[in-house]
């Protein structure tokens, strides 16, 4: 057996070009090895090094796409399958249950079944729980799924009015005070030099933060930070306690490790005790999170709490093409700060790629209109719309490129928001539905029901649900609007399948919602930022890349705006083979073009090392100019070029809402909507869906029907004033539209293509 450290030579052929790729991003992995010299084949040098480096600490300096899960699933593989560790005493940390699972799916498939990879919350959670009675006496209070109601509650006991944005803000000032081990009267203070802004006067949000403490212990509960600080607390105080689980735990292995907390790295030591079988895996310049208490200061400061670590860099990309490597590397080579002097030069092992396309747009729509109408022509040309991606800063700039996506009939899907499925009432109207499918017989609301949409209707209408919208906005309108997604959602069944019934639909709503959770779902996903770490796309379009979103606004101390230029890096180390940047120089059509486009770019993109800011007119060679979609073929399109200020056709005020402007009307002002000529585009649109196989919302949105509904166009030139209806559409649809708004029966409904 080769002694541990020292590997065996391995020609470049075996680990660029054998049996395994180095790829980062397959999920398809080879059969089992037959021995524990297997597991390293495949493996480049540096990786093959971290493998083979089993004793002692360990730091692994590993940048994007170079494949470090990789390299610790095979290290701890390699040491299982040598017999040098024992799976039960390896504990395997990281920071999400998506990461956590590839992991043991990989070790299982490396033959190293029985090592525990887990989240920093999931392996504390389990030893708080198999401890508490030994340690506390009792069972351990009940752990509850999201503070918001608990922050609700504790603002009303202080008199502090806060409206839904504010109470997600309070919330994360209480879980940023809870892993820095920050108490309630230290808050103002510890919040001051950190450089946060708090939502609201920090005496308040101290005051809240303690109000918020009184209550949980006073209902016996506890939150997710209360999970690491009692199991620290146990660990500390209860020496029998930490024996018996470092007596368990031998060997652990930590990744992304720059996302470290004070608390997760308190528990790590003492897990630890005065062991120093560690393996941490981290990249300084992918630190993203500090809003969240996480810190790369660990990371950088490894060596020196173990002078003698093993360091080992991995710097050979195996995601990305050359050309978006080279972007990658020029962001950082501008950085500035301590994470900035520890970056990792990144070298790509991919063949060339297409140069990153630049895009400047005269607005926001447009700029959304002209990354959809790339994404179409992608679509179009084979690329899975899985495989294509839009990132931006910050979620609220979703709803433009939702809308713009659908009227290209392009199918997406969100991640990082809140799922349709997991809100409340969303839950709450299925269990009613389902039991209303089994037991139907005897309710007396489903007696004068004779569809399937009647049936609906009446079930819900025992959860709130009501013809009318409530006034106003707030949680009553939102829930009333998921209770009306139902409605719609089940009219729309029953037209696409006819005699469907309601159990039908509940089995429907079971594969949407099991569908909404699955880790490949075939849409462009829409993601912020933030919540793209860890993922990767064939495609990726980065938007609204602009100062004042990127950086934020409100970013202004040094250290803010180089986790701002991180945040970017990260964003374009998602692509593999293309990538598109792209900003706005108005916010809205006809504002005044005075945005410019990030100061990251400068000296990246075409043209700008000696502009040093606004894109000269007509753009570079490199750089193309979008104004109602994308480079040349925008000019040709038939949208004008020159914008003027969307105003609502009731009451003249400028709009702009995304929403407001497909209706051309404020949403307040009233409708003159045709009901009959609404409904008949529903059913109409439902049945186009069933044959395409395509959600809805891909013919057109409900706000698009809406305003076909209410301006009833009477030919293809009226039609296509409409916002939402592009030529594309025009073609395909518009015939069929047309003959609906002149009262012809029976269109599109026959069944025939």
């Amino acid at each position: 057996m080769r002694a541990c450290g020292q590997p065996t030579h391995v020609s470049r052929e075996t680990w660029q070009h054998g049996g395994v790729t180095a790829a980062t991003h397959s999920t398809l992995f080879p059969q089992v090895p037959d021995s524990a010299d297997a597991v390293l084949d495949g493996l480049d040098p540096e990786q093959r090094e971290v493998a083979t480096a089993l004793r002692g600490p360990v730091c692994v300096l590993a940048g994007a796409g170079t494949g470090k899960t990789r390299a610790i699933t095979h290290r701890i593989a390699y040491g299982v399958r040598a017999g040098i560790l024992q799976p039960a005493s390896v504990l395997a940390v990281t920071f999400t249950n998506r990461a956590a699972g590839e992991m043991r799916g990989r070790l299982r498939q490396l033959g190293a079944s029985g090592v525990q990879a887990r989240t920093f919350h999931s392996a504390a959670l389990r030893q708080l729980q198999y401890f508490w009675p030994k340690a506390v006496g009792g069972t351990l209070p009940r752990l509850v799924d999201r503070k918001i109601q608990l922050v609700a509650d504790a603002a009303a006991a202080c008199r502090i009015r806060l409206d839904r944005g504010e109470l997600r803000d309070a919330a994360a000032e209480i879980e940023w005070s809870k892993v820095t081990q920050t108490v309630p009267a230290d808050y103002a203070v510890a919040a001051a030099g950190a450089g946060r802004q708090a939502p609201r006067d920090p005496a308040e949000i101290a005051q809240l933060y303690a109000a918020y403490e009184d209550l949980k212990r006073g209902r016996g509960v506890i939150d997710f930070e209360d999970v690491l600080l009692l199991t620290v607390a146990v660990l500390q105080d209860r020496h029998d306690v930490a024996e018996q689980v470092r007596a368990q735990y031998q060997h652990f292995v930590v990744d992304e490790y720059q996302d470290v907390s004070p608390l997760q790295q308190r528990l790590l030591e003492l897990w630890l005790g005065d062991r120093d079988d560690l393996c941490v895996v981290g990249d300084a310049s992918q630190t993203i999170y500090s809003f969240t208490g996480a810190t790369p200061d660990h990371l950088l400061d490894f060596r020196s709490r173990h002078p003698g670590a093993t360091v080992v860099k991995l710097v050979r990309d195996y995601r990305s093409t050359p050309q978006v490597v080279h972007l990658a590397n020029g962001l950082l080579a501008q950085a500035r700060g301590r994470a900035a002097d520890h970056r990792l030069e990144l070298v790509s092992q991919r063949t060339a790629g297409p140069e990153p396309v630049h895009t400047e747009y005269t607005d926001e729509p447009a700029e959304a209109e002209g990354a959809a109408r790339r994404i179409r022509e992608l679509v179009d040309s084979g690329v899975p719309a899985a495989e294509i991606a839009v990132l931006f800063r910050t979620n609220s700039q979703s709803e433009t490129y939702e809308q713009a996506l659908a009227d290209a009939g392009v199918p997406y899907q969100l991640r990082g928001a809140e799922r349709f499925f997991d809100r409340p009432e969303v839950r709450k109207a299925n269990s009613a539905l389902r039991a209303a499918a089994r037991f139907g017989g005897n309710d007396s609301l489903l007696d004068d029901a004779v569809d399937l949409p009647s049936q609906v209707r009446a079930v819900l209408s025992g959860e709130g649900w009501v013809p009318e919208p409530p006034a106003g906005s707030g949680a009553v309108r939102e829930r009333w609007e998921s209770l009306a997604a139902l409605v719609g959602l089940a009219q729309d069944f029953a037209a696409a399948r006819a005699g469907a019934t309601l159990s039908d639909l509940v089995v429907e709503l079971d594969e949407r919602a099991s569908a909404q959770h699955a880790p490949t779902v075939q849409g462009v996903t829409l993601a912020s930022l933030h919540s793209a770490k860890g993922l990767e796309w064939d495609v990726v379009f980065l938007v609204g890349v602009a100062e004042g979103m990127m950086p934020i606004t409100y970013a202004k101390t040094d250290e803010q705006i180089e986790e701002e230029r991180r945040l970017l890096y990260v964003g374009v180390t998602r692509a593999r083979e293309r990538l598109h940047l792209s900003w706005a120089l108005a916010r809205s059509p006809g504002g005044r073009p005075s945005r410019r486009p990030s100061r990251f770019l400068k000296g990246l993109r075409p043209g700008s090392g000696t502009t040093g800011g606004r894109v000269a007119a007509g753009g570079p060679a490199g750089v193309e100019r979008g104004f109602g979609g994308g480079g040349a073929a925008a000019v040709a399109a038939p949208r004008r070029t020159a914008r003027t200020p969307a105003r609502c056709r009731v009451c003249g005020r400028s709009l702009t809402d995304a929403g407001e402007m497909k209706l051309m009307r404020c949403e307040d002002c009233p409708s003159d909507m045709d009901e009959g000529v609404y409904e008949r585009l529903r059913e109409w649109r439902a049945v186009q869906a069933g044959r395409s196989g395509q959600p809805a919302f891909c013919v057109f949105t409900d706000k698009t029907l809406m305003a076909i509904a209410e301006s009833v166009p009477e030919d293809e030139r009226e039609l296509a004033r409409i916002p939402g209806v592009g030529a594309r559409k025009l073609n395909r649809y518009g015939a069929e539209v047309l003959a609906i708004c002149a009262g012809q029966e029976g269109v599109g409904l026959d069944g025939d293509d």
